[in-house]
């Protein structure tokens, strides 16, 4: 079951890709935490080189603009994002 905004489905490939396309991502999860996988919860780790030198609420807000419509439908969401660099330094640890 998908929730239908302006003809799309929200779901987690239409968020992968928009994140991917916007911010220019170069590593992008989108885990479904939603009970019944109902589209409404999500997760994500957004990895991108626009985030160079902002700081964490300014990334995040860069996410909500990107998904401001997908938002409306989505009840849950929580992010973490990431540049390049720190997450090569995650993956590392």
């Amino acid at each position: 079951m998908h929730l239908f905004l302006a003809g799309m489905a929200v779901s987690a490939d239409h968020i992968r890709d928009k994140l991917t396309k916007e911010l220019a991502a170069v590593h992008v999860d989108v885990e479904d935490t939603s009970q019944n996988r109902c589209a409404t919860s999500f997760k994500v780790l957004v990895v991108s080189p626009q985030f160079e030198g902002k700081p964490l609420l300014q990334r995040h807000r860069m996410v909500n603009t990107c998904l401001a419509e997908e938002m409306k439908e989505i009840h849950a969401f929580e992010q973490k994002t990431l540049t390049p660099e720190q997450w090569e330094k995650q993956k590392q640890q």
